[in-house]
Formats: structure tokens, C-alpha cells, sequence
């Protein structure tokens, strides 16, 4: 009986014109708009988007251990890249409202030096997986891979010298987030943390 009335209401705005009904005198219930269908009012709510989470199934016992792995280290990683995230739109208004390259080159190369000191030592202990994890959500945290970001704030040559230095360790700075893709596990992963499911 549920599913008819579900798929009653489902049609609904297809079958009659709507009307708004609010009664501003009425101080009782919740007010809402409605549709009215033959001399029957139907309120109509609109809630927003519903995040449907459950548990993940795994064909064998090394699929779990897998998932585990990556749930750690998408936690590890992932406060580094919202901080980046923060970083990056303040340093982008502080840079707007400078005109001479050579006080943004000094402000960015003060900047990079004040995160070395804060966070260096810490993000020397990630590892190699985490690391290449961080830099796909530096890039779903600012929309700009990491190699675009050092390219604006420090400068083609430096960028390039990240990119060949980084490449000796098997990362690539250049790497874009592909959340409905290859991404796909670590987004799941991020909305579980960014809910408190995880």
C-alpha cells in the first residue's frame, strides 16, 4: 500500500496544476505548499539531498584487507588536503590584492616556508601510497593539480623541478582526480569521513 501511495504522489505534479496553499493567519502546523487534487490537499516537502551509505561487500578476505588500507590512509591524507584546500583560497585572495610580481614571489616563498616549518616533518612520514592519495585530493580540494598550483604560486621553472624530482619517487604531480573513475573508492571514502561514518 505504501509503494501505490509513493507512486501516487510521484505523479502528481504531472496530473494537476499546482497551487500554493499558505495560510499566513495560521499560526499551528507546518506550512508548506500543496497541490490540490480533486478536493484533496497533498502537501508537498521538499528535503535536500540524502547521502544512502551501508557497508561494503568484499569477494575475499585480501578485497577487505584492500579496503582497510585505503580507508587509512585516505584518513591520513585527507586532512593535509582540505587544509590544502583552505590554504589555497587564502593565499589566492591575498595574492589578488597585490599588483608587483616580486612582493607575490616573496609572499609565496614566506608562505612555503611558514607550511615547511608547520607541516614538513609530517608529511615527510606519509608514505608513498598516502602521498600519491594527498595529491589527488589536493586536486578535488582546489580543482587544480598540484603541479598547476606550484606553477601559479612559484613559477614554471620550480614546477618543473617538483615534477622531475617527484617523478624519482614514482609520483606525478600532474595527476587529476577522477572521482566517478579510478577515484571512485576514495571519494566514497572522503564522504564517509566528511559524514562521521568513518
Amino acid at each position: 500500500m505504501r509503494f501505490i501511495l509513493v507512486g501516487l504522489l510521484a505523479f502528481v505534479p504531472f496530473l494537476v496544476s499546482s497551487q500554493v496553499i499558505l495560510n499566513p493567519h495560521d499560526s499551528l502546523g507546518y506550512q508548506c505548499p500543496a497541490y490540490v487534487v480533486k478536493k484533496d490537499t497533498i502537501p508537498v516537502i521538499f528535503f535536500s539531498g540524502v547521502e544512502v551509505t551501508g557497508n561494503k561487500s568484499f569477494r575475499n578476505s585480501a578485497d577487505a584487507r584492500q579496503w582497510e588500507r585505503l580507508v587509512r590512509n585516505v584518513k591520513k591524507a585527507y586532512p593535509y588536503a582540505r587544509l590544502a584546500g583552505i590554504k589555497f583560497n587564502e593565499y589566492n585572495l591575498k595574492m589578488a590584492g597585490i599588483s608587483s610580481e616580486r612582493e607575490k614571489k616573496e609572499m609565496m616563498k614566506k608562505a612555503e616556508e611558514e607550511l615547511q616549518a608547520q607541516f614538513g616533518n609530517e608529511l615527510k612520514d606519509l608514505t608513498i601510497s598516502q602521498g600519491k592519495i594527498l595529491l589527488k585530493l589536493i586536486d578535488r580540494q582546489t580543482s587544480n593539480c598540484s603541479y598547476d598550483i606550484v606553477k601559479d604560486f612559484r613559477g614554471k621553472f620550480r614546477a618543473f623541478f617538483y615534477q622531475s624530482f617527484a617523478r624519482l619517487f614514482g609520483y606525478d604531480l600532474k595527476v587529476k582526480y577522477d572521482p566517478q573513475g579510478t577515484d571512485a573508492d576514495i571519494e566514497r571514502i572522503v564522504q564517509l569521513i566528511e559524514i562521521g561514518a568513518i
